[in-house]
């Protein structure tokens, strides 16, 4: 029977903080609370619903491609869940506040083209910032495993799908209640086929600079840096996305200008899952040069094809126990590495040294639990 592993220092499945998991969940039920309220009274119970089953569809593409950039060295499950959650409630929840506010501020004011003015102005600084947050919220939390642009784009990925899936339930169930089959069909065509990944591409921006911010600044002034022009940028896009629509050049503007920053966003997502590869190639190289692990090991830890392949020949060898220490051995070897390269760049956090012992305690014990699954025939 296989043994009972060792922690898994990456900490995939550990609860941490009684006190902070239960302010945050209590703040998920108020936003879905007032959600609730607000989608009932704007559209009615059966009009949200339908358009929520409708806009969870798009989710099926973008998650995966998000997850997928991630597999290297995935993020905890829970704080991936608490950044969609983030944008799909607490977010979303805001943005209706603030930009109703600031709206009716316009109104009062007598503004020229109130409506325009909100979603080109009041809607992408309102929401970036909002959307932005928890990708910093989880940076600040994580600021040990936080490990660069991919963690950032990942997260700001999660966070933005939320948040289109909320949006998505306002803009559909109305027009579902206006114009029943068609209305429906045609803003499903416009936001959830022609644009699916606008929100998590508008976001990413800010995750690519808190990503930056996190593992190239040196001080306080270029971390604020930063964050501040991946945010800018992130409002920067959403606004020309927004005011496409309002001066009637949606097609145009999604064809000469989201379209191609949308085919270099995925190649520079498949750029970055290649760079991170190599980075767990080189570094692990040098853990191997002393003695940590063998070559044979170094080159299944930074091919995800080999890395899925060892998974499962661990199940063969010893069942899940086996499978799950493989997973912590891979996950420890690459955060080993990532880390690693924060230590030579300089920007490793305070008590690095301690944790690399820990990661290295990791990734010999759960070998050891692996390879006690072997026959001494077979070795």
């Amino acid at each position: 029977m296989p043994g009972p592993g060792v922690p898994n220092p990456t900490r995939r499945p550990e609860r941490r903080g009684w006190v902070t998991t239960g302010v945050i969940i209590s703040v998920f039920l108020i936003s879905l609370a007032m959600l609730s309220v607000f989608f009932g009274i704007d559209i009615g119970i059966g009009n949200s619903l339908v358009a929520a089953a409708v806009s969870a569809v798009p989710l099926l593409v973008v998650v995966p491609v998000f997850l997928w950039v991630d597999r290297m060295e995935a993020e905890p499950v829970r704080y991936l869940i608490f950044a969609f959650l983030w944008g799909a409630l607490c977010a979303a929840v805001g943005a209706i506040i603030l930009n109703t506010g600031i709206h009716l501020i316009f109104l009062a004011a007598h503004t020229d083209n109130a409506d325009a003015v909100t979603a080109v102005v009041s809607a992408p600084l309102v929401e970036e910032t909002l959307k932005g947050a928890a990708i910093l919220f989880i940076a600040w939390r994580r600021r040990r495993e936080f490990d660069g642009v991919i963690d950032g784009i990942v997260y700001a990925g999660m966070a933005g799908a939320g948040f289109a899936f909320s949006e998505n339930i306002l803009y559909l169930g109305r027009a579902f209640a206006e114009a029943g089959t068609s209305g429906l069909t045609e803003v499903f065509f416009l936001r959830c086929l022609m644009g699916p990944f606008a929100h998590p591409l508008f976001t990413a921006c800010t995750g690519i600079g808190i990503g930056l911010a996190a593992t190239v600044a040196r001080s306080a002034a270029a971390r604020i840096a930063y964050g501040t022009a991946g945010l800018v940028a992130a409002m920067g896009l959403h606004a020309i996305w927004n005011l496409s629509a309002s001066v009637g050049a949606y097609l145009q503007v999604y064809l000469a200008f989201q379209m191609p920053i949308f085919a270099v966003f995925l190649v520079g997502l498949v750029l970055l899952r290649q760079r991170e590869a190599g980075l767990v190639r080189r570094y692990l190289s040098q853990y191997a040069d002393a003695g940590w692990f063998t070559r044979a090991e170094v080159e299944m830890l930074s091919s995800m094809g080999q890395r899925r392949s060892a998974r499962a020949w661990a199940r063969g060898l010893g069942g899940r126990a086996a499978v799950r220490s493989m997973r912590a051995f891979q996950d420890s070897a690459s955060d080993l590495a990532l880390l690693r390269a924060r230590i030579v760049r300089g920007s490793a956090e305070p008590g690095a040294g301690a944790h690399e012992r820990d990661l290295l305690d990791a990734v010999t014990a759960n070998r050891g639990v692996v390879v006690g699954q072997v026959s001494p025939r077979d070795r």
